[in-house]
């Protein structure tokens, strides 16, 4: 398949592009950090984005949404990257939707997918309990409890778990940590007894959360897909969102690549602009370079995913590492070519930068990624 946009995903990107430009600027973010918003994103704009058809971008038309596919996420995500635009977007339309699609069944679809595609439903997806994206390591314990189960744990770094009016969890209902078998996702209330949220601001100015379960029960009809068989319906939603997440690199990148050149171009030292050395164009051109080759391997895997999702894995791998460097290069050159006012809060390229290690350790870092790949794993 050819690595372009077709006309139709064309338009899609310049609708999202006008309306995330217009409405979500980077100084949006920066008026909600300075604001303390508590939460952490504009209610206002999520319903225009409902409006529009994003948040139901991959629901299936039978529940209300558009039906598209991962290379139109991708695109949305894209544009979000550019403005670094606080949004559920990623957290409900793409990682909830995605497993409720795959492995709800049909009532669960029935109740929860019209509801997040007219925007009137938050979700999250809980799964990290460190510091590191090591799903097989999940510990938090799913015990059987009468005809259902006993939640007891913790997550960590669930992306807008504080403002989600449904969970998605991880938990292990058999086996050891580190086995592929004995994790089951479940559907979670969270003001369901037991469980306790609080709010964490991450460096990037974005939010996520902290989850406690104590015992927190939950029947049988909240288990999604199959108990004790759920590794292959996670690492496929895992995958879905790693491929949305380095979209949102390649636009974060780009952006940041436009605001150096422009600056080169104006910047004037010893009576000529600072574009005009060698030096400096070279690395504005290694750093272009690196920016089309992770833009191709990115809309590749996507299109991997839209074609089965169960063999994606490496092509995933491939673009959520690429992305992942250079996303880090783009940001680090964009901070040292405009000097010392690029270390100003007041400049923008550092959000641009706090974005960047975020999103690099968003379900598995470029090392995670290299790792899986030089095993021979996939996912």
């Amino acid at each position: 398949m050819a690595l372009v946009l077709t006309e139709e995903q064309s338009m899609l990107r310049d609708s999202a592009r006008g309306l995330i430009s217009d409405k979500a600027p980077v100084a949006h973010l920066r008026g909600l950090r300075d604001g303390k918003d508590a939460t952490g994103f504009s209610r206002e704009l999520w319903t225009t984005f409902a409006e529009m058809g994003f948040s139901g971008l991959l629901v299936p038309e039978q529940f209300g949404g558009s039906g598209l596919g991962c290379v139109e996420a991708g695109i949305v995500m894209e544009e979000i990257g550019r403005t670094l635009m606080p949004s559920p977007f990623l957290a409900t339309s793409v990682l909830a939707v995605s497993a409720l699609a795959r492995g709800g069944t049909v009532a669960q679809k029935a109740q929860h997918l019209p509801k997040i595609s007219d925007g009137s439903l938050l979700a999250a997806l809980a799964i990290d309990e460190g510091a590191k994206h090591r799903p097989l390591q999940t510990k938090l314990q799913a015990a059987r409890s009468g005809n259902g189960f006993k939640l007891s744990g913790d997550k960590a770094f669930v992306v807008d778990g504080h403002t989600a009016d449904l969970l998605i969890v991880a938990a292990r209902s058999a086996g050891s940590v580190g086995d592929k078998d004995g994790l089951t996702l479940f559907l979670v209330d969270p003001k369901a007894k037991g469980l306790a949220v609080e709010r964490t601001a991450m460096v990037d100015s974005h939010n996520a959360a902290r989850i406690v379960f104590d015992n927190v029960e939950v029947n049988a009809d909240s288990v999604l897909g199959e108990v004790d068989q759920g590794f292959a319906l996670l690492e496929g939603v895992l995958n879905i969102g790693r491929g949305a997440v380095a979209s949102e690199m390649v636009g974060l990148s780009e952006e940041v690549f436009g605001r150096t050149v422009t600056y080169l171009k104006e910047r004037k030292q010893f009576g000529k602009a600072i574009g005009e050395f060698q030096a400096l164009q070279h690395r504005a051109a290694q750093l272009y370079i690196d920016i089309e080759i992770t833009r191709a391997a990115v809309l590749k895997a996507l299109q991997a995913l839209d074609a089965g999702v169960d063999k994606a894995g490496t092509a995933v791998a491939v673009a959520k590492a690429r992305a992942g460097t250079t996303a880090t290069l783009a940001v680090q050159e964009g901070v040292q070519m405009h000097g010392g006012m690029g270390m100003t809060d007041q400049f923008d390229i550092g959000f641009f930068m706090k974005r960047a290690r975020v999103c690099q350790e968003l379900f598995g870092d470029s090392n995670f990624h290299a790792d899986q790949l030089a095993r021979g794993k996939g996912y």
